[in-house]
């Protein structure tokens, strides 16, 4: 098999890099680590919302599929802003600025680690299209994976979404729902990690990347808390590992066809 530490060869390798080496193994890398190709493994988890939260727990088994594969996952952490929280609010100005960010941060650990590989995990709408931009400035291979749609809630025999709370909002407003009931929908609408329960940006944005090849076919229709998720977490690792060992990278699948067809 050909080299694949195409880029992480060059922060670990030989005696100049004994003090790289050092510090990474403060925190848990070894000789067999330092032998295989860099992994990056983003994502946005933050404390604020459903849509990420559950990202900790997905970052755990994409590394499983990385090592699974033959590579040294390096996971780390980018930002998120709920426009779904946000929206109404002075906090709404921050959101499209939040996809850049979201992209440059994930630029900058890749390019200041050398990592020869990334995968990203989003979850909202802005971190899907920042983490798919950060993949395609990089040009390293990588895939995108989303963490997966929340669950519905149940509310008077019926399931309901976030999209149900705003809807009440409107009918409170106009005096055709009362304080309790709002409340109680409130309470049920989201009962989970996850993103937003609607075709709205995140499961649009989402099922686009799958038909556009730069996330796997088939992942995204997996609620987030659902058991087949741990598999396709762990699965996206290993493509990630074999994308690299094909030498494939994302600019080669986000063509203009790709993206006309996406």
């Amino acid at each position: 098999m050909p080299e694949v530490r195409v880029r992480s060869k060059a922060l670990i390798d030989g005696p100049a890099r004994a003090g790289a080496r050092s510090m990474m193994r403060a925190v848990g890398y070894t000789d067999e680590d330092f032998r295989r190709p860099l992994v990056g493994v983003a994502h946005s988890w933050i404390e604020i919302m459903p849509c990420n939260f559950n990202h900790r727990q997905l970052a755990e088994w994409v590394k499983e599929g990385i090592r699974e594969a033959g590579g040294t996952p390096v996971e780390f952490n980018t930002i998120a802003v709920s426009d779904g929280i946000a929206m109404g609010t002075e906090g709404m100005k921050a959101s499209l600025i939040s996809r850049e960010v979201v992209a440059d941060s994930i630029e900058l650990v890749t390019r200041g680690h050398l990592l020869d590989a990334l995968v990203c995990i989003s979850g909202c709408d802005k971190t899907i299209p920042g983490t798919v931009m950060a993949l395609a400035r990089m040009d390293i291979p990588g895939l995108m994976v989303y963490g997966g749609s929340i669950m519905p809630g149940r509310f008077q025999g019926k399931d309901v979404t976030i999209g149900d709370v705003y809807e009440a909002i409107g009918r409170h407003a106009v005096g055709k729902m009362d304080d309790k009931e709002l409340d109680e929908l409130e309470k049920v609408a989201c009962p989970g990690a996850g993103a937003c329960g609607g075709q709205f940006t995140a499961n649009t944005m989402a099922t686009a990347f799958e038909a556009l090849g730069i996330s796997p076919a088939g992942s995204s229709r997996v609620p987030a808390t659902d058991d087949r998720r741990k598999e396709i977490m762990r699965a996206a690792g290993r493509r990630g590992v074999e994308l690299l060992n094909e030498g494939v990278t994302p600019r080669q699948i986000i063509t203009r066809p790709a993206l006309e067809n996406a």
